[in-house]
């Protein structure tokens, strides 16, 4: 427990310093959204319209100190204002109406990403020097090597375009009334397929790679060799004793992935026109949107931050070390 609770502090001085650095990071900028509408205007609006945007969206002229005591507020309490690319909608209401898809694609293509690099990397390194990893290592190499983007682009081409077993954009398609029913779950499914696989592709590399090096680097271990010398079977060594040690450092892959596929999704769900955070970010930097950029990245440092301190949760039930430390 007192290990948690100094892993609890860590993270929020770590959320209060990033929340810190997306206060400033907008305010360095030259400008603000509402000099651009204005200016976009062409001389059609009267000057004193221009104070009514700033007050509108937020940018008031205030000294730095008290707009970062406002903008704290609004951070703890999660009122970030009014978005400027999707007026009158307000930012929390835009966040959360694609909040679900990212999730889904996130949450989906890593869990499948990690199950089957793990598994592939714990039989490459039991069967090491074999086929299948003489076979499966370089082309887990070649895969964490290739570029999201092309990846994506080259299944939109194919798949979508080509072939046009996949559509090409949209959560859904249009004509169909979201509900419980099967037909709206089928084209959900049939949409975020191969976002799914074109994320999951750009991590099992990774973790394969990982795992199979770690596990590598325990089968000379003393209790491995006693575990052989008693006659337990492979696969109570392999995946009871070797693979539970070795999914240490993977946990902490899993986490660091997890977090950053939340930025990551961007490039993917651009190219398929999906309407996710990634893609909702993409508008608002587009348009200048301040405020949903910075409800934007809130959302990835809590996300990151989630992800560790999850990570952190599960080394103490994988090693009793932490427990008894």
């Amino acid at each position: 427990m007192a290990f948690l609770l100094r892993r609890i502090g860590f993270y929020v001085a770590a959320f209060i310093v990033a929340a810190t650095f997306n206060f400033l990071i907008p305010r360095l900028m030259p400008g603000n959204p509402v000099d651009i509408m204005f200016a976009q205007a062409g001389g059609t609006l009267p000057p004193e319209a221009l104070a009514a945007l700033k007050e509108t969206f937020g940018f008031i002229d205030q000294p730095w100190p008290a707009q970062f005591a406002t903008y704290l507020k609004s951070v703890f309490t999660w009122d970030l204002g009014l978005s400027v690319k999707f007026h009158p909608l307000t930012v929390n209401e835009v966040l959360w109406r694609a909040l679900p898809w990212t999730l889904m694609l996130v949450l989906t293509s890593s869990l499948i990403a990690f199950a089957i690099g793990s598994l592939a990397g714990i039989l490459a390194a039991w069967r090491r020097g074999g086929r299948f990893d003489s076979i499966g290592a370089p082309i887990a190499l070649m895969m964490q090597a290739m570029p999201p983007l092309v990846t994506s682009l080259l299944a939109l081409f194919i798949f979508a375009i080509h072939w046009q077993v996949f559509p090409t954009g949209y959560a859904y398609a249009p004509e169909i009334d979201p509900g419980f029913s099967l037909e709206f779950f089928c084209s959900v499914f049939k949409h975020a397929f191969l976002p799914i696989v074109t994320m999951a592709l750009a991590q099992v590399g990774g973790y394969l790679i990982t795992m199979r090096n770690s596990m590598i680097n325990l089968l000379g271990e003393d209790y491995i060799v006693l575990g052989t010398a008693k006659g337990l079977s492979d696969r109570r060594l392999r995946m009871a004793y070797a693979a539970r040690n070795a999914l240490l450092p993977t946990v902490t892959s899993f986490a660091m992935t997890l977090g950053a596929a939340f930025g990551g999704a961007l490039v993917t769900e651009v190219v398929f026109n999906y309407p996710g955070l990634g893609y909702t970010l993409f508008q608002g930097i587009t348009a200048r949107d301040y405020p949903l950029i910075q409800g934007q990245l809130l959302i990835m440092t809590l996300a990151m931050l989630t992800a560790n301190f999850i990570a952190d949760v599960l080394y103490v039930a994988l090693d009793p070390r932490l427990r008894k430390g």
